[in-house]
């Protein structure tokens, strides 16, 4: 039987992680390597894997990675697209000029939502290009696979998650400070690092220094794009 699962805790390969017996009989299989479960989390609640995946623990991001099969990376992915790009549109709004919040039709007027959106989009795609390529640079054999680039691909999209916390300054309308929202860019960028290390099994240096690229290429494309904006 083809191993299709990790062990949490040694990241070995495992056929199962639980076995069902008769009468509602359900025993977690321990891991051959490191003699412990090989997923403790199946038992647990989400609001525990939840609270374990925040605090960046590397079995949490293990069992949500790898041991589960989980299809909303793309929805996620575009809801916090939506959520960063209603955050520059209305910090472009507010330095610009008062708008009344009520004013529903103005707001679906406003071109330059979109424009954000857009350029949240392509800020995004420049980052996940500059994380790839420099994987490419690095460990070829990995990239070369496709199942590994698709489970990466999900990996930095899921743990995108933290951009949701920009809800808050949005329900607060404009009571936000500059440090909320580099806390949040720390947080998106410590829980892809965490990400990245699950998916390659690498060390806690490589994968800061794979964000760490596909962070400055994101930067100098926000940084074109600002140009290229001023000189039109």
């Amino acid at each position: 039987m083809v191993a299709c699962y990790r062990c949490i805790e040694c990241n070995e390969e495992a056929q199962e992680l639980h076995r069902d017996y008769s009468h509602g009989i359900i025993k977690i299989t321990i891991c051959k390597s490191c003699q412990k479960p090989v997923d403790k989390y199946v038992e647990y609640d989400p609001v525990i894997i939840l609270i374990d995946a925040i605090l960046c623990k590397v079995q949490a991001y293990r069992h949500i990675i790898l041991n589960t099969k989980i299809n909303i990376h793309w929805k996620l992915c575009i809801f916090c697209l939506l959520c960063e790009a209603y955050l520059r549109w209305s910090q472009l709004q507010d330095s610009q000029q008062i708008v009344d919040p009520t004013d529903i039709i103005r707001y679906a007027k406003e071109w330059d939502f979109y424009q954000m959106f857009g350029l949240a989009s392509l800020e995004l795609a420049a980052f996940l290009s500059g994380t790839f390529f420099f994987l490419w640079l690095t460990n070829k054999d990995f990239i070369q696979k496709k199942s590994n680039c698709n489970t990466l691909l999900i990996a930095l999209l899921l743990s995108g998650y933290g951009k949701l916390l920009v809800i808050p300054a949005v329900i607060w309308e404009h009571d936000y400070s500059p440090l909320y929202i580099g806390l949040i860019k720390f947080f998106v960028l410590a829980s892809n690092a965490q990400a990245v290390r699950v998916v390659l099994n690498s060390s806690r240096r490589f994968a800061l220094s794979v964000i760490f690229v596909g962070w400055m290429v994101e930067q100098v494309t926000a940084c074109i794009f600002e140009q290229l904006k001023l000189t039109l």
